[in-house]
Order: C-alpha cells, then structure tokens, then sequence
C-alpha cells in the first residue's frame, strides 16, 4: 500500500515526513516531487574497486545547465533534505525524466525508516541530454511499515549515509568486511 496525498500530508503534520523546502504544488496524488540540487559529481578513477575508497570530484552544475554524456557515471542529490521516521520511502524517477533517458538510480531507490538527508542519485544517461540544477529529478512514495521497528537507521552505530549533505556522496562499500 502507497500513502495517499492527504496521507502524506498528515504524516508531514505529524512530523513523522519531513520535507525541507516543501512545495505543496510538488505532491502528487501518492507521491512527492524532488528536484536536482546543483551539485554533480564523477568519481576519480575509471576503475573503481569495491574494496577501496573511490574519491569523487564535486562539481557545481552551470547555470545555463550541462550536458551528460552516455558512459559516464554521475552522482547527483537531491534539493530536498528528507526525513522518514515511520515509513519506507521510495525514490522513482518521474517519467519526463525517463523519457529523456535518464535513470537516476542504479539500484538504490530504497530507503530505510529513519533515513534523514539528501538523497544521493545514481545517474547514466542513453544520449546526451542537457540537465539544469532545481529540475524535477524524481518522485518520493512511501509504503507504511508492517511491524515494531526496532533500530531505525538513523540510530544505528554503522549506518554509512545518515545525514547526507546536499552534495554526492561517493560509495561506502569498503567500510563493510568482507
């Protein structure tokens, strides 16, 4: 089951989602517009090794925008700053966005209860396509929780992106052992 427009709404109300900035102009019938924020960001090295800190290099998105280019990985993040407190938000591309070919996600559209920040986006693109900072970039939908949460995330000891910033964040897979 998806929250409904006046159920997120109450949730907003009830603290339990937050959204800042928030656009009631952006909610949909089930599900929240957010946008790209101006920051974009490429990892150094061609070839990354899960088992190593890949470095990123930020950069700020033009005014007058920029052009993505197929077979280059970006990182992007949202505007928004969210928080989920009892819920498990979704972060989808818009279809605009799709029809343009860009997926803004590779396999992490997932959130966690408890997650609080900006979300980082996984972007590739099938062609060249032109983005500007503040574009609708996707929409957040979020499934009610069957069941006592225990730990949320933002209160567990090892969670490696609470409190993202509004800039990318690169990959923590090599914090895990394995």
């Amino acid at each position: 089951m998806i929250l409904s427009d006046s159920r997120i709404l109450e949730e907003i109300e009830k603290g339990t989602i937050k959204i800042v900035p928030y656009n009631r102009e952006c909610l949909g019938s089930n599900s929240y517009d957010v946008h790209l924020g101006k920051w974009l960001a490429k990892y150094k090295d061609e070839m990354l090794d899960a088992k190593k800190h890949n470095l990123i290099e930020c950069f700020e998105i033009p005014d007058d925008g920029f052009v993505l280019q197929p077979f280059v990985f970006y990182l992007g993040a949202t505007e928004e700053y969210t928080e989920t407190h009892a819920h498990v938000p979704f972060l989808e591309g818009k279809s605009s966005t799709g029809r343009l070919g860009i997926d803004i996600h590779a396999t992490a559209g997932k959130g966690d209860v408890g997650f609080c920040g900006n979300w980082t986006l996984e972007i590739s693109v099938k062609q060249p396509v032109k983005i500007y900072k503040g574009m609708p970039i996707g929409q957040l939908i979020y499934f009610p929780v069957d069941g006592e949460i225990l730990v949320k995330y933002n209160q567990k000891k090892d969670a490696k992106y609470s409190g993202q910033p509004n800039k990318p964040i690169e990959s923590m897979m090599w914090k895990n052992s394995f």
